[in-house]
């Protein structure tokens, strides 16, 4: 039995509101007891971990990761996922079903999980396919794909275009309770677009994606929502008119929560500058009031989860000509930083609400146990420093593809330790 102790924190958890001097005992992967103020002490026996006043939170959970596996593992691997995870202080992510071939049954949902928990460092879920191989025609297989342990159902960037299909998807999992994730995103205004329809598009001759194919889309969905009753996820919102159809259907009474990647919080559509191609997202960058409005968002609480929007692609995808690019970015290791950084440092948002949607929300939102600070709870902690600088060096990233926007970005906020059931799975100590 190995019972470690964790003294001398600063203990921040968004579940129970707590900010202050801190420190839990661990035995058995589990947290067996919290203890709250400066008067700590270890058992007998146990191993003691110094914290120094460094802060100690729920471990990260990352709702939106992409990987290589299976099916191209040359940009990214369950290993390399898992790896990048553990130094960016994400004690649990949840795969895409956007592999090859997609993750459309559960025997497909039962390897995803038995090869992530054979790696033992961080907790791998999978999502399932809403449609079968992801081609928006027929339903997959979502009743098995539940029961087999997938968190939620998406198309990920595919969007189902059919209302059918889609009605018939949402009334189903509604039956039971499971969630439903669909990207805002008209398909007719924005196929074939790299960049935001504006000015700066215009003068980059890029084709544009008007602001409005947001809105439209999240428009149908959220009717579909309304008269089916299924719990629904907006995945990557990203401007300020879709913001305002959210709000409207909180107020309807529907069971709709929205997400944000930390690259739309941190950049905007002139980061892109001379064609820079690590800049080439789906959705893609937008204006600075959309960026503004999405951290008002975080700090209002419309928007309830940060994810990575971890996204690989190897060199050769990105070294194009813009539009020929792939989108996407690495971030599960610079997610942490790049949070603190942009909405504490820079936006003022208190410590606490900057975890809570990268902990509390999407453990409750997925229906995990952990995202807590608490006794019986499974002890995924991180142990960081929140004004520390780091400059993020892209070829030194543990995942197998380097395509970050924050390489050579000077962020705050280190990670010292990430803990998963009991178990250091990174330790940058020293």
């Amino acid at each position: 039995m190995t019972i470690t102790a964790i003294l001398n924190a600063r203990l921040i958890d968004p579940a129970s509101d707590y900010d202050g001097a801190g420190g839990v005992i661990i035995e058995n992967g589990r947290i067996k007891e919290v203890m709250h103020g400066s008067a700590q002490s270890a058992p007998a026996g146990a191993a003691v971990i110094d914290a120094q006043g460094r802060i100690l939170a729920p471990g990260l959970i990352d709702i939106r990761v992409k990987t290589g596996e299976p099916g191209n593992e040359p940009k990214e691997t369950l290993k390399s996922a898992s790896l990048s995870a553990a130094a960016g202080g994400v004690t649990t992510i949840v795969i895409q079903p956007d592999t090859d071939p997609a993750i459309d049954d559960p025997a497909t949902i039962d390897h995803i999980r038995r090869r992530g928990a054979a790696l033992e460092l961080v907790h791998v879920h999978a999502a399932g396919a809403a449609t079968q191989g992801r081609e928006g025609e027929r339903m997959a297989e979502i009743g098995l794909m539940d029961e087999a342990g997938a968190l939620y159902f998406t198309d990920v960037d595919h969007v189902i275009r059919n209302s059918r299909t889609l009605q018939r998807v949402m009334s189903y999992a509604a039956s039971f309770n499971a969630l439903i994730s669909c990207r805002p995103v008209e398909p007719w205004l924005s196929e074939g677009t790299v960049a935001t329809a504006g000015e700066l598009a215009t003068r980059l001759g890029l084709s544009g994606q008007p602001a409005l194919a947001e809105r439209i889309q999240l428009e149908r969905d959220l009717a579909l929502v309304e008269q089916t009753g299924a719990r629904f996820l907006v995945d990557q919102i990203s401007t300020e008119g879709a913001l305002e159809v959210l709000t409207r259907a909180r107020t309807r009474g529907l069971d709709v929560a929205a997400s944000v990647s930390i690259n739309h919080l941190c950049f905007n559509e002139i980061d892109i500058g001379d064609y820079r191609t690590f800049y080439r997202l789906d959705p893609p960058l937008r204006t600075e009031d959309d960026r503004q409005a999405m951290i008002e968002g975080i700090r209002d609480g419309l928007i309830d989860v940060i994810t990575s929007a971890h996204c690989p692609e190897p060199a050769e995808n990105k070294r194009r000509p813009f539009a020929e690019a792939e989108p996407g970015a690495v971030g599960l290791e610079t997610l942490l930083a790049a949070a603190i950084t942009n909405l504490h440092h820079d936006n003022g948002i208190d410590l606490i609400d900057v975890l809570r949607p990268m902990t509390q929300n999407p453990a409750n939102l997925l229906g995990l146990d952990s995202g807590v600070i608490a006794q019986g709870a499974p002890a995924d902690l991180i142990l960081f420093d929140a004004g520390a600088p780091i400059v993020v060096d892209a070829a030194k990233l543990k995942s197998k593809s380097k395509n970050s926007p924050f390489d050579g970005r000077r962020l705050q906020g280190k990670v010292l330790l990430t803990i998963v059931d009991g178990r250091i799975v990174y330790d940058q100590r020293a």
